[in-house]
């Protein structure tokens, strides 16, 4: 390892020993109840909600795998896919956030996600918890397996390491400060996480942009790739098996392929799924008073309009800087790299770098935490052990954190992994088994039990079916998953909710009750 390896390794080294004092500091706190552990006692403030659910939500994808995006195939399938991340975070908060908030509290007092749909509809056999806290654990152990992959490919490019060495290490440094401070170091480390990643993200664009010769330079040879710089095209490379060819040190690029309304659609619909992800979701939760949602509104969208905005410029400023470096889609996912450490010197290149880091493990963290809570709290207690201690239930959470981690690593075992196709699954997963449910629940008074279940069963299926079987069909069948999934998801929960019985006063009263707040 040479010196300039050294001095990132030790900016590296300096930020993990950061997260690693806040998980100390709040392990007191965080074992003193589960109620502490999972949700933090609700007592976070509006600047730790905002900077924290953005920055669980967004991961290492947004550091690697969008600009991985944009470097591959240009402007078009990363721009319209952050236009709809963008307008899903907005509504998303405008809409659900204080509603659940204030439900959430009401319903028993529910401190997870499937607690909240148990409560709602007041079950006594808690079926929809089961189901909910089942698909929690499927699609976060992908998740988490995303993040996983990232930090993989972040230390075994910089450093010419084992990829599987580097990304084993990864899962046992979050697993060790997770499992000790809980939500509280979670939610205080995500705040700090979004600092690094924004500064990182805008950092690297401004350099970038003057390394190219200015904004209008970069437009301008953008524009010479057919269908890269295009809303309505997208580049093509040109592939001889699995690598873009290169011709006189250019790489090799085929007629730009069309970029229709369909796809488009399929594009925006990423930001569905915002209201069925349950790391955003239950910061909505955790705030300490939901009047100041609003102003974590305004930090979040701030938040995010900038750094999908310079995620996607990296990428096509990477791929004008560096038209040779990445060869491969999985390889395009390191432009981020790439370009940190050509623009700054290593010790500053091992703080910028450390966005990645950050990104990682604010995401991560929470898909562990959430899973283990869903299971702890659902299927454990609800189901298993009724009679359960609150210490019991702690204890079997951080249990359960530990095995879902094991599961993650072996399916990031692939090194050739594209994050952006295994994020792209979860996100559709969550998006179309909890986004409708969730919407129903807050909004539509004479949901019923009945049409939830059958509605979260509908869309997680259909996520499965339209994917491994509808979507091989190609054509208009090609559509990204979580459209279809998600309107199927709403068919039926509204008729099955106008097919069987109305709720119980009980449940429509309390219903009033929130609306009214």
């Amino acid at each position: 390892m040479d010196g300039g390896n050294i001095q990132i390794l030790i900016a590296m080294a300096l930020y993990i020993s950061v997260v690693i004092g806040i998980g100390i500091f709040y392990a007191k706190r965080a074992s003193e109840s589960s109620d502490n552990y999972l949700i933090g006692g609700r007592s976070l403030g509006p600047w730790v909600v905002a900077m924290g659910a953005e920055a669980s939500d967004m991961s290492g994808w947004l550091l690697m795998g969008l600009p991985g995006v944009a470097y591959w195939y240009g402007l078009s399938d990363a721009a319209w896919t952050a236009i709809g991340l963008g307008i899903g975070t907005y509504l998303n908060w405008l809409f659900v956030a204080k509603r659940l908030r204030n439900y959430s509290h009401a319903a028993g007092d529910s401190i997870t996600i499937p607690d909240f749909f148990s409560n709602r509809f007041k079950e006594k056999k808690k079926v929809l918890s089961v189901i909910a806290a089942v698909f929690i654990l499927v699609f976060f152990s992908v998740y988490a397996a995303s993040c996983f992959v990232t930090v993989g490919k972040l230390f075994s490019t910089l450093f010419g390491t084992s990829y599987l060495v580097m990304m084993v290490a990864g899962a046992v440094f979050v697993v060790c400060y997770t499992f000790i401070g809980g939500f509280l170091a979670e939610s205080a480390s995500d705040f700090m996480q979004g600092i690094v990643m924004i500064i990182a993200l805008s950092a690297v664009l401004v350099s970038g942009i003057a390394s190219a010769g200015g904004i209008s330079e970069v437009i301008q040879n953008a524009r010479e790739i057919p269908g890269f710089f295009e809303f309505f095209g997208m580049a093509q490379p040109a592939l001889e098996n699995g690598v873009q060819k290169v011709v006189d040190g250019a790489p090799v690029f085929g007629d730009a392929a069309g970029y229709g309304l369909l796809t488009i659609i399929s594009t925006l619909s990423w930001g569905l799924g915002y209201f069925g992800m349950p790391q955003v979701l239950l910061k909505f939760m955790s705030i300490n008073d939901s009047e100041n949602l609003k102003f974590s509104r305004r930090i979040a969208t701030v938040w995010v309009a900038i750094s999908l905005t310079a995620a996607v410029a990296i990428g096509i400023i990477g791929r004008l800087l560096f038209p040779t470096e990445l060869l491969t889609q999985s390889a395009s996912e390191s432009i981020f790299i790439v370009l940190s450490t050509h623009f700054f010197p290593p010790l500053v290149a091992g703080i910028v770098m450390a966005g990645i880091l950050a990104a990682t493990i604010s995401s991560s963290d929470s898909y562990l935490l959430i899973a283990a809570s869903a299971f702890s709290k659902s299927i454990y207690q609800g189901i298993l052990r009724k009679d359960a201690t609150d210490r019991q239930v702690l204890n079997m959470s951080r249990i359960t954190l530990v095995v879902i981690a094991i599961i993650a690593v072996f399916i990031a075992m692939d090194e050739n992994s594209v994050i952006f196709t295994v994020v792209s699954f979860a996100w559709a997963g969550f998006g179309a088994t909890f986004g409708p449910v969730m919407l129903f629940s807050l909004f539509w008074k004479r949901t019923t039990r009945e049409g939830a279940i059958a509605g979260m069963l509908a869309g997680g299926a259909t996520v499965f079916i339209w994917k491994l079987v509808i979507k091989q069909l190609g054509g208009v069948f090609g559509i990204y998953e979580l459209f279809p999934a998600f309107v199927v998801s709403c068919v039926v929960i509204l008729l099955v909710s106008l097919m069987t019985k109305e709720p119980s006063s009980e449940i429509t009263e309390e219903f009033e009750k929130v609306r009214a707040m």
